[in-house]
């Protein structure tokens, strides 16, 4: 389940850069551009995944600050 959490879009992202390739007639511009987009994807997903649900590299909380408090 982690490995669909974290790498689901760009898989699909690279399989889209994958069809474009052949539907283009080859064309390597799109493709490459596809190609990059799904890696930042993966690390954007690699990096920001681990935060959902509060869970993962996260600030502390002060539970005694408020900022209505004088």
């Amino acid at each position: 389940m982690t490995f669909v959490k974290y790498f689901a879009f760009p898989i699909l992202i690279a399989l889209v850069a994958v069809a474009y390739w052949f539907v283009s007639g080859y064309e390597p511009a799109g493709s490459v551009l596809l190609l990059i987009f799904a890696i930042a994807m993966g690390v954007t997903g690699w990096v920001l995944v681990p935060t959902f649900d509060d869970v993962g590299p996260t600030a502390p909380v002060d539970p005694e600050w408020h900022e209505r408090k004088t």
